[in-house]
């Protein structure tokens, strides 16, 4: 009796919790889900820690204080206006989100007490697990974290736990005079979001994690330089400033072309060769501003890597011991047990369209093969007649392999990583019982912001346009010869802490397409799955801005064109549409396994719908 108690209350806990939230958000149409794991927040749809029976206080207040930060995010917080204005490194966007919830959480608990105590709990319980309470010197405070914290102190100095400001302290003054304006003027700016951003962004230009934005003053200065121009000048301004001018497009696809089909020494030399020209023939750079300066129409924009010397191909167990490969697989098992069997359940559906599709027809009135109970009645009816037999005839099903290639950077950390970990396990074990073969691939890089790659062009002087920055680390988690049973352990790999950095996403597509070229499969289909645009911060520091993501529209553009592979791209929170020509997106990573299995259904159905075409031509050729 007891334990259904405990139900009951638990249950009524999680309802005033999800009423308290869609009333804060002023929205009723929020959809709030109750799972083991973080809390967060994808488009209208809230996840919440699941509360255990006993509902011990500590618990409830973590449950309310999660609640409380995502109602006021909702409320208080423009999504489109957010991104729009969002830096491209990595750190800096850390801080930007971080310095955007200080203030939706400052403006929602001003008049709320409660809601106050609540995120000041919160905020101090994630200080004491990061270790802040411990730190003794400046440098051991991230700067994303420190910056959010000054940030919420200007707004509102009530709202900093006590064991934080002892950290804090060694921050105070440290900053330039630029920095301290731009933080009194988020003070200033915190019921404005627009403004608020103009300030952040400020801030962020201060401390070296984000370029400035154009004055106004600039712009219009800029749109009269512009209108004075004749025509011909306004269509080349307007192709530099999306990044994708005719000259420098057909250089980057005969780039992406040569890529594809030299081998990697001959990459490798050619990179060399162009980092030792450069280093010959220019100066150091004065810095990162001068770098993106550089003409759209220079050759020297091309993409390219400064040296490959220091990237890496890798079979997952190769980067793990076994003893740590069982923890971790082990490990994803148990928190995906509530989704495997919703998944499983869609991946038997689409085993089942597969072997339809494979065997589905018989032939009748034959003197061998099976016998055909359908007609027995016949030989019973007249005993002078002959058995009948039947055989079941195979269509011309192609033999057909699936590449899966996930990113592997850090923006995927947590849920996202784990449910594409688990989704490529089942995707495997389903497509092998119908004898598809599967291959499982990941890619990130070796280091942060550079690695050996970045040592080795400082050792040669910074010579201008590097190009490619950064040590690539390709993983094979499964390769496509490989049997489900072998490759099972390595999935988990995916949640190894440390695993997850940056990601060139451009390079890794090229990677996986020309391994598909080589299979002896007569179908190839290459599924593609990220949550971000391709960001590096050390290349992208000394090069123009758009110079991963224009390589990953051109490497794009070049697979789509050729046929030879079928690429789909599954996004997480991210717009993939704008790339790929067959995409989805999707707003949370609940929602990947159902996808994939969907958008493979579709695939496949397509194939049998042109096989079931060419039937019927044929067969009215006949007739006619």
């Amino acid at each position: 009796m007891s334990g259904k108690q405990d139900q009951s209350k638990a249950e009524d806990f999680k309802r005033a919790i999800t009423g308290t939230l869609r009333a804060m958000a002023h929205n009723a149409d929020v959809q709030v889900a109750y799972q083991p794991g973080p809390s967060g927040l994808a488009g209208k749809r809230a996840r919440l820690p699941a509360p255990s029976r006993t509902l011990a206080a500590p618990e409830m207040a973590k449950l309310r204080a999660a609640a409380d930060a995502i109602a006021l995010r909702l409320r208080y917080h423009d999504d489109s206006l957010h991104n729009a204005r969002a830096p491209h490194s990595r750190d800096g966007k850390e801080a930007f989100d971080a310095l955007e919830q200080a203030r939706v959480e400052i403006v929602g608990s001003e008049y709320m007490a409660g809601v106050a105590a609540n995120l000041r709990g919160k905020l101090g319980e994630e200080c004491e697990v990061a270790g802040l309470t411990r730190m003794s010197s400046r440098d051991q405070l991230p700067l994303p974290i420190a910056l959010s914290l000054l940030a919420r102190e200007r707004m509102d100095p009530g709202s900093i736990p006590d064991a934080v400001k002892d950290v804090l302290n060694l921050w105070r003054g440290t900053l330039d005079p630029l920095a301290e304006q731009a933080l009194n003027d988020l003070a200033t700016a915190r019921n404005d979001q627009g403004e608020f951003i103009t300030a952040a962004r400020r801030l962020l230009a201060a401390v070296d994690l984000a370029e400035g934005e154009a004055e106004p003053g600039e712009d219009e200065d800029a749109e009269d330089e512009a209108g004075q121009n004749d025509d011909a000048p306004q269509q080349n301004q307007s192709r530099e400033a999306e990044g994708d001018s005719t000259p420098d497009e057909s250089r980057m696809e005969s780039a992406s072309a040569d890529i594809a089909e030299s081998d990697g020494s001959e990459e490798a030399g050619e990179a060399d060769e162009n980092a030792e020209d450069a280093s010959d023939g220019g100066e150091a750079p004065a810095g990162p501003q001068q770098q993106r300066t550089a003409a759209p129409g220079d050759d020297k924009t091309a993409y390219r890597a400064f040296t490959r010397a220091f990237d890496e191909e890798v079979n997952a167990e190769d980067l793990c011991d076994p003893d740590e490969l069982g923890r971790l697989r082990m490990q994803l098992d148990q928190q995906l047990q509530h989704l495997q069997a919703v998944v499983s359940k869609l991946a038997n559906r689409l085993q089942r369209r597969l072997l339809a599709q494979q065997t589905r027809a018989w032939e009748f009135d034959l003197e061998e093969g099976t016998l055909d109970p359908a007609r027995l009645s016949r030989v019973i009816v007249d005993p002078l007649l002959a058995l009948t037999y039947k055989r079941e005839l195979d269509t011309d099903f192609r033999d057909t392999v699936v590449t899966l290639l996930i990113d592997n950077s850090g923006s995927m950390r947590g849920r996202p990583i784990t449910v594409a970990a688990m989704c490529g396990d089942i995707l495997a074990r389903t497509l092998e019982r119908c004898a598809v073969k599967v291959e499982v691939l990941g890619f990130t890089t070796r280091a942060w912001k550079g690695g050996q790659s970045r040592e080795a062009w400082v050792q040669a002087g910074k010579p201008n346009h590097p190009g490619r920055l950064n040590d690539l680390r390709h993983i094979i988690y499964k390769a496509a010869d490989m049997p489900w049973r072998r490759a099972r352990k390595n999935l988990g790999l995916m949640l190894r802490e440390g695993l997850l950095k940056e990601n060139i996403d451009g390079e890794a597509l090229l990677w996986a397409y020309k391994r598909l070229l080589n299979r002896p499969e007569h179908r190839r289909i290459l599924m593609v799955i990220s949550d971000g645009a391709p960001v590096d911060d050390s290349t992208l520091s000394v090069n123009p801005g758009n110079y991963l993501e224009r390589h990953l529209r051109d490497v794009i553009r070049e697979i789509e064109t050729r046929d030879a592979v079928e690429l789909i791209a599954i996004g997480i929170g991210h717009d993939v549409t704008r790339y790929y020509r067959r995409a989805v997106t999707i707003v949370d990573a609940e929602e990947l396994g159902g996808t994939m299995m969907r958008k493979l259904t579709e695939l496949f159905d397509e194939d049998a719908a042109d096989e079931w075409a060419r039937f019927a031509s044929r067969q009215a050729t006949m007739v006619a």
